[in-house]
């Protein structure tokens, strides 16, 4: 009886070993880790809502053309009508409860129409607050007065290369699809249709065609970054913005005091033997930048006694520009190179004028008398462009003769003066949405004015 009763206590001695083992053992440990995963993942997806977005046309040469990088969105490729409507999707994060959401500006930026849904299948009218080309970012505000899911964001901790990291979106549609990876650089520039995208996160978490806008989280549910791109041409390569930009451009738009001075001159990133530029492709008449003697033709290769390099936030340094007295500007005027030394006071006051043709190249008129009858127009608000200028930035951002503009970035316009007034502003925020009435057509005409400083 005791031998049997020894051998039982043996057995229970080593039953527990075995247990202590499994317990310790850097698997358990793993598995307590993805059940943590799986509450961040359970917590968070209530605020990462599928976006769909209605564009007008498609611009067909741009999809055939050969990138290494795309855009993270979902485009109809069936239909091949330039005239059709055609649907994007992509992903957003909820930044608060009153209904602002943070996504990619290339997946609105024609927008005509912007439908958002949340997880538990309910689904909101939205539209566009505001958008940063530089910084890939948009906001868009839900039009409902509902109390919404949302995650809070602050400024990021130390990122640091291979800590763990989850990637929340809907890739091709697919709702709320959770993938994980680690942080596999800092830093990253890239130049994508043209573009350049400054300082993203590398991770090697799974992202696809629609991730656009989804979330970059940590381990903890912390909001690292707001996913961008992914790399054509490999696996396991995806980019995010971080967290820390999407706040600069949260503080700047939600900030009614916020103003940009405006210098008055247009420009294009270039670059020659000796490295990048900005080159002044357009000055405006009376403006700071012609007062201070800056031509077409003129080069910008330093700001601020930094030289201009292929990645640099070019609006980041001019957001700035309220908090100095000053800015100091290299510009190359043919073999001869001058400093040019602009006092910020001088940027304060000034507003493009006329704003119609000299910052637009078209031409905008009270809807009545002539106008009125020419364009057989019924509205009594809003504004009508009688004259487009060939070759002009008017083209190029949409607008045409007959079109009747009666919303700016979703201000009512009653006249020619509101069309100013309100195009002032929204020049000082760096971007212009319309709202546009073409024939029997109502839609939304976005205006980046990322290369207008």
């Amino acid at each position: 009886m005791k031998k049997k009763s020894k051998n039982i206590s043996f057995l229970l001695l080593v039953a527990c070993g075995l247990l202590s083992l499994v317990l310790l053992s850097p698997f358990s440990l793993y598995a307590g880790k993805e059940d943590k995963i799986a509450e961040v993942v359970e917590m968070t997806s209530k605020a990462i809502v599928n976006i769909k977005t209605e564009e007008w046309s498609k611009d067909i040469d741009e999809k055939k053309k050969p990138n290494v990088f795309r855009k993270l969105i979902v485009g109809d490729e069936e239909e091949d009508d330039d005239d059709e409507m055609f649907e994007n999707i992509g992903s957003g994060v909820v930044l608060d409860p009153k209904g602002i959401i943070v996504t990619n500006e290339h997946l609105v930026s024609k927008a005509i129409n912007i439908r958002v849904k949340f997880i538990n299948g309910k689904e909101y009218e939205a539209h566009v607050l505001g958008s940063d080309p530089e910084f890939d970012i948009a906001l868009l505000k839900v039009n409902d007065k509902v109390d919404l899911p949302f995650l809070k964001i602050t400024k990021s901790k130390n990122v640091r290369v291979g800590q763990k990291v989850i990637v929340i979106g809907n890739p091709y549609g697919l709702s709320s699809s959770v993938s994980v990876g680690v942080v596999s650089a800092l830093g990253r520039n890239l130049r994508i249709d043209n573009k350049i995208y400054a300082n993203l996160i590398q991770t090697d978490a799974a992202i696809n065609p629609g991730n656009s806008g989804g979330a970059l989280l940590d381990a903890d549910g912390n909001p690292l970054g707001i996913v961008t791109a992914i790399y054509g041409e490999g696996k396991g390569i995806g980019f995010a913005i971080p967290i820390d930009d999407v706040l600069v451009m949260l503080e700047d738009f939600l900030q009614s005091t916020v103003k940009r001075p405006i210098i008055g001159f247009f420009i294009e990133r270039r670059r020659d033997e000796k490295g990048p530029y900005l080159y002044i492709n357009k000055v405006l008449n009376g403006s700071p930048a012609e007062k201070y003697g800056i031509r077409i033709g003129d080069r910008i290769t330093e700001l601020n006694r930094k030289k201009i390099r292929e990645g640099m936030k070019i609006q980041s340094v001019f957001r700035t520009l309220r908090q100095q007295e000053s800015i100091q500007l290299k510009v190359a005027k043919g073999a001869k190179s001058v400093i040019m030394n602009i006092d910020v006071k001088d940027l304060a006051d000034y507003v493009p004028a006329p704003m119609d043709e000299g910052l637009c190249s078209v031409k905008i008129s009270d809807i009545k008398g002539y106008p009125k009858l020419k364009f057989k127009l019924k509205e009594k608000d809003g504004v009508v462009v009688t004259k487009v200028i060939s070759g002009s930035p008017g083209p190029r951002c949409g607008l045409r003769i007959g079109d009747v503009v009666f919303k700016i970035n979703n201000n009512v316009i009653s006249n020619k003066k509101d069309f100013d007034a309100f195009m002032a502003e929204g020049l000082k925020r760096n971007y212009i949405l319309y709202q546009v009435k073409r024939r029997d057509e109502i839609f939304f005409l976005p205006v980046k004015l990322d290369t207008l400083l």
